[in-house]
């Protein structure tokens, strides 16, 4: 039983935990993926999505990829922390278009076709839409 001392230290301790500037740019791609508005919108999103996740979905996926690398015993966050927590943290902030819930298409498969266009390989700031090519230059 943890008393709320040790919530509180447990939520520092997660808190603390350092993500590499890759991952932070996976997350930001990630979320920024689902933004129909954004500067370079994936292609499938005009089609699939009438509202993206906003700024504060990033934070969460950081949060909870800190959380799960906590509990697989690691003091940093990895790609796949970020892929872990991403349908959970992002299925309710994306609204599909009438199309697409006509189609049988769920936040689910929006999030499973952007966790595989975002090469999480590219080194920092790729893959970002709309800051790619600021990372290029």
């Amino acid at each position: 039983m943890v008393d709320s001392q040790g919530l509180k230290e447990l939520q520092e301790v997660v808190r603390a935990i350092p993500v590499a500037d890759h991952v932070l740019d996976y997350c930001l791609a990630i979320t920024r993926g689902t933004r129909v508005r954004s500067g370079e919108p994936l292609p499938f999103l005009t089609e699939w999505v009438s509202w993206g996740a906003g700024p504060r979905a990033s934070q969460f996926l950081i949060l909870g990829a800190k959380v799960r690398a906590a509990l697989e015993g690691r003091d940093h966050v990895a790609i796949e922390d970020i892929r872990w927590v991403a349908h959970p943290v992002l299925r309710h902030r994306i609204v599909t278009s009438f199309s697409a819930r006509a189609e049988g298409i769920t936040s689910d498969h929006v999030i499973d076709r952007i966790i595989d266009e975002v090469d999480p390989s590219g080194g920092v700031g790729a893959g970002v839409p709309g800051v790619a090519a600021e990372a290029e230059a």
